[in-house]
């Protein structure tokens, strides 16, 4: 486990899969030597799949939905398919495969790495495996090769082949050839559709408490390790055959546990000098977004370089770094632990269903041919292919229960003002020392505290604050009482809110049909109680005169400019001109909401009330006063004489008697 626990589950749900790839880079430095049968490093790269005329078409391949896991096409290479709707039963397969491989080989003799025991009882801790990897010196990272830097180009991308319902989400590529592969074609019990024997298939008996499709599947992978063996040790002794097929068949569980449906090696020779590499397909869940993906490798893997690229399959994100491996000292020619460097790419490709990952890492040992496995990795993401049934997978189950608030916190429940009676709101969890819930509101149930230790071996993706959703019926504004540091706010349901007296300043609202000018004639409305005999109010306020649009105050529009002394002083005044109007005083209230009663209709002023002068300036006659549109002029007498109705008459000049 390293410091920052990048490898760990807890850290990533590919940690398992990552297991498993620094577990078979022990195995190839360590068993890889002299005795290996090579192959040209020619054989990774001569078939391309653009040359073969099924590889655009990976699901028209004669595979069933239950099919092979993986299976070798000529002229392409190997086939592999994963698929979210295969999980597989989870029965162990290394008891039964290790029993069947020394049927085969022979149960004498010391397995190497084994000391002590007997070969029947033999698992992956009798040889110090599994191994985890520890990032490497970041001097020591690969370069991000140009193959892999040219999947960052835009390019189309290819939409999900259809599969029926319940199919669930599959995925397909290419292996090239050159690898050999650790893991059966099948899979997994319960993966595939195998055919079951009645009897014995090299040493595991039919029966005797074992499922026919955990014989089945145990059968296949002792003979195709035993095949494998054949492969890579064909040149030695039976011996070694032995050794590296019981090492693989007490390392199946720990494949299929880590979600790996392909785990391969590859032994070739470069120009003359040997060189190792390891391949590991899984999947896992993972919800995040490819951008999220992306994100959270950069931050957890601070000794890597993470690319966003776009694949044909879709965004994926790929990762470089160096990672040191432990060979173990039980493997190791001298006996001796030691650590080997290897290089790394993986790839993250998420699948259509929104909750799985395509997860492909490739290592190498040898970083000098780090440029020619890049670009085999690269072809390899290229054939990626995904299938989909259109239906997006449920959200995963936690492994752990969701941390709750801590004791410390305080949780503060508002229920709604009007709370539906079907749906009571749920219970927050109990802190220390509170007390229980009224009997009469029902409660939800609520998951049980977490300690701080198991809170922190939750994954990075699923640590944060928890906060708890309201209700559909939550009211924000509802009166909440004093929170109290101790204890959470709980008001029962059927205790009734105590009725209090409205905050404000209180005001009278107008009828629609109010006007607080008085211009329109409508007479206000009187109060409910209001005697229909009753007599209004006077009007308040202090009367003044608007004079007529032909007011001239000054007289120089022809008027004579003085009255003539002939008129009599006991002639009474002419009333006034204009438009009465009332001055509102200062406590008026238009809009009568204060208590003040509205304003009675406008009546004639009494008639000893003393009146302005008519005209003070008399610059106005009778004849040019205009006609009064509105009516509010009352007649009287007139304070000047009318006009002359003739011209005078003028006396002829005198004759000039002296001419």
């Amino acid at each position: 486990m390293t410091q920052d626990g990048q490898f760990s589950a807890e850290a990533t749900p590919f940690a398992a899969a990552e297991r498993v790839s620094a577990t078979l880079g022990s195995l190839t430095d360590a068993l890889f030597d002299a005795r290996a049968s090579r192959h040209p490093a020619a054989v990774l790269t001569r078939l391309r799949s653009v040359a073969h005329p099924a590889a655009e078409a990976l699901f028209q391949l004669p595979l069933a939905p239950n099919g092979p896991v993986h299976t070798a096409v000529g002229r392409l290479g190997t086939v592999v398919t994963a698929g979210t709707a295969r999980p597989g039963t989870g029965a162990a397969l290394a008891p039964l495969a290790i029993g069947g491989l020394l049927a085969r080989y022979g149960a004498t003799g010391p397995v190497r790495g084994a000391a002590g025991g007997s070969p029947e009882a033999l698992t992956a801790g009798h040889f110090d495996l599994p191994v985890t990897g520890e990032p490497a010196d970041p001097k020591l990272r690969p370069a991000f090769a140009a193959p892999l830097a040219a999947l960052a180009a835009g390019q189309q991308t290819r939409q999900p082949v259809e599969l029926p319902t319940g199919a669930g989400a599959e995925v397909r590529l290419v292996v090239p050839p050159g690898f050999h592969a650790l893991t059966a074609p099948g899979g997994p019990p319960g993966v595939s559709a195998r055919t079951v024997s009645t009897g014995v298939v090299d040493g595991i008996p039919a029966g005797r408490g074992i499922a026919p499709a955990t014989g089945a599947a145990a059968a296949e992978l002792t003979a195709h390790l035993a095949e494998t063996a054949e492969e890579l040790f064909s040149g030695t002794a039976p011996a070694d055959r032995r050794e590296f097929a019981l090492i693989a068949a007490a390392l199946a569980d720990v494949v299929t546990s880590s979600g790996a449906v392909y785990a391969g090696v590859a032994a070739v020779q470069v120009d003359g000098r040997a060189a190792d590499a390891t391949l590991v397909v899984s999947l896992a869940r993972h919800p995040l977004p490819i951008t999220g993906l992306a994100t959270e490798l950069a931050t957890v893997r601070r000794h890597a370089e993470v690319w966003t690229v776009l694949l044909p399959a879709g965004p994926a994100a790929v990762l470089v770094e160096g990672r040191s491996v432990p060979v173990p000292g039980p493997l190791a020619a001298d006996g001796v632990r030691r650590w080997a460097v290897t290089s790394v790419v993986e790839a993250f490709v998420p699948l259509p269903d929104g909750a799985s990952v395509l997860c492909v890492q490739l290592t190498t040992a040898q970083p000098q041919d780090w440029e020619l496995y890049t670009d085999v990795f690269a072809e390899l993401l290229k054939s990626v292919q995904f299938g989909w049934d259109g239906v997006p997978a449920a959200p995963a189950a936690p492994a752990a229960p969701v941390a709750a608030v801590p004791p410390a916190a305080t949780v503060l429940l508002v229920p709604a003002a009007e709370p539906a009676p079907a749906a009571p709101p749920a219970a927050p969890p109990a802190p220390v020392a509170a007390p229980p819930l009224p009997p009469a509101a029902p409660t939800a149930p609520t998951a049980p505290p977490v300690t701080e230790d198991a809170a922190a071996e939750l994954p990075v993706h699923l640590r944060g604050t928890p906060v708890r959703v309201p209700p559909a019926d939550f009211n924000p504004f509802a009166p909440v009482a004093d929170p109290t540091p101790a204890q959470p706010i709980l008001i029962p349901e059927d205790a009734p809110a105590a009725a209090t007296a409205p905050k404000g300043t209180p005001v009278m609202v107008p009828p629609p049909d109010f006007d607080p000018f008085g211009i329109l004639g409508t007479p206000a409305a009187a109060p409910a109680t209001e005697s229909p005999a009753e007599t209004p109010a006077p009007l308040k306020g202090t009367p003044v005169t608007v004079p007529p649009p032909d007011f001239d105050p000054f007289g120089i529009l022809g008027t004579p400019a003085a009255a003539p002394p002939t008129e009599s002083p006991a002639e009474t005044p002419a009333p006034l001109k204009g438009t009465p109007v009332t001055v509102p005083p200062p406590d008026f209230d238009p809009f009568g909401i204060l208590g003040t009663p509205a304003a009675a209709p406008a009546t004639a002023p009494p008639a000893d009330a003393p009146r302005p002068a008519a005209d003070p300036f008399g610059t106005v006659t009778a004849a040019e006063r205009a006609a009064d549109p509105f009516g509010t002029t009352v007649p009287g007498p007139q304070s000047v004489p009318p006009p002359p109705t003739a011209p005078p008459s003028v006396p002829a000049p005198e004759r000039d008697p002296f001419g």
